[in-house]
């Protein structure tokens, strides 16, 4: 019997991350036009519009809270988050529910879109001509078919303590 290590798959290295061979799989969402993609593990629900109660004294982005099977969930207003202008009245929104150290958060976007799985091959870090914003709630960028997704970091985007002063 052999003892030998086996080879593992070789690893590709961009920049400081380590990426492995294999798909990811994003639940796509657009916001402002704009195709937005987050890991499908993350996810933990999708919603249609909700009736939303405000917080009193919340950031702007925090669009207040709802009521998900019994449990209090955050709304997150990613529009306002990614600096973007409001969403129009007349158009209602989905919200994706993620789950961030045990505490439920929606994330209020204009549409959710399929689950695309994806090469991490093809996945790139985020270029220089991203908004700053964004770059700093992105982890990176697919190219699609002549369309831009960027990847969100829902732990960064969640982070309201770095936030640059509006």
């Amino acid at each position: 019997m052999s003892t030998s290590n086996a080879k593992l798959p070789a690893k590709k290295t961009k920049g400081e991350e380590i990426v492995t061979s294999g798909n990811q799989d994003y639940v796509t969402m657009t916001i402002a036009d704009q195709l937005f993609g987050i890991p499908v593990l993350q996810v933990q629900d999708v919603l249609g519009n909700q009736k939303i109660t405000r917080i009193p004294l919340a950031p702007p982005e925090v669009a207040g809270s709802l009521n998900l099977r019994g449990r209090i969930v955050t709304a997150i207003d990613v529009r306002l988050r990614l600096n973007l202008s409001a969403r129009p009245k007349d158009k209602p929104g989905m919200s994706i529910v993620v789950d961030l150290r045990g505490e439920l958060y929606s994330l209020m976007v204009d549409s959710v879109g399929e689950v695309l799985s994806l090469s991490n091959e093809d996945f790139e870090r985020n270029p220089a001509t991203l908004d700053p914003r964004w770059r700093e709630v992105s982890t990176g960028i697919y190219r699609l078919n002549g369309q831009l997704m960027v990847v969100l970091d829902v732990p960064r985007l969640l982070n309201f303590t770095n936030m640059e002063a509006a």
